[in-house]
């Protein structure tokens, strides 16, 4: 499954969340190059990578940023992005760009915490925004629950667009990163799921002054879960292959 859009348009322009884009991209673009080379790569990740066996010497803390805006490849980057472009300006919307910026950027530190303290003394880099990201999206689920988000499902040969409440999708993703946290293998690379736990965790948690500032649970009550305005409608266009009908 994977998220195309949301129905939840936002009501300013999102500078930040594009500028977090770009800098991503633009970052992962300049050491590019050495994707096909391991050994410099290692030793740029050693650098800038969040590594928590170095964290444990007392040594590295700027990484806790750096490695925020580092990728392991192109399609890690790509799901970061997309994710980050459906959920991100809705919390730019609410919380200012200044604010946003800085909630990005505290949740990703979070998320990196969570993992360090998981396994403390992993000599395993860490790279990504997606604990960050993860934040984004425990702050997205606790304002808009019900926000309906497009999903593309794919079994084998069967796609299709199905559209699902955000709660689902971002609550079984969670679950989904908890479970898998519990039995991964932290002496190996792989996924940082107590990273993405910790940032959705930490987003929640950061987002509660805006849930309150709207009402709290009476902002809920009030929109019944759903974005306080109208929502996006999006139409598929009909395709212009011809169609050949069933002989009966």
């Amino acid at each position: 499954m994977f998220p195309l859009r949301d129905h939840n348009p936002s009501g300013r322009m999102a500078f930040v969340t594009w500028a977090l884009i770009a800098v991503n991209v633009a970052v992962f673009l300049s050491y590019a190059s050495l994707m096909g080379q391991p050994g410099a790569l290692n030793g740029f990740f050693s650098e800038y990578a969040m590594i928590p066996a170095r964290l444990s010497s007392g040594d590295g803390y700027s990484t806790l940023i750096t490695s925020q805006f580092l990728h392991g490849g192109v399609m890690h980057l790509a799901g970061n992005m997309l994710f980050l472009w459906i959920f991100g300006d809705n919390l730019e919307d609410e919380m200012g760009h200044a604010g946003f910026l800085l909630f990005y950027l505290a949740s990703g530190v979070a998320a990196a915490l969570a993992q360090y303290a998981w396994a403390p003394d992993s000599p395993v880099p860490m790279v990504g925004a997606s604990g960050a990201i993860a934040g984004v999206m425990g702050g997205y689920m606790l304002l808009f629950p019900k926000a309906r988000v497009d999903i593309l499902f794919i079994f084998i040969v069967f796609f299709k667009i199905i559209p699902v409440p955000a709660w689902v999708l971002l609550g079984l993703w969670f679950g989904l990163q908890f479970l898998n946290g519990l039995a991964a293998d932290t002496s190996s690379g792989g996924v940082a799921h107590w990273a993405h736990a910790g940032g959705f965790v930490a987003g929640l948690l950061l987002t509660l002054p805006v849930f309150r500032r709207n009402g709290g649970m009476a902002f809920w009550n009030r929109t019944e879960g759903h974005p306080p305005h109208p929502p996006a409608n999006y139409r598929l266009s009909r395709s212009n292959v011809p169609q050949v009908r069933r002989r009966r």
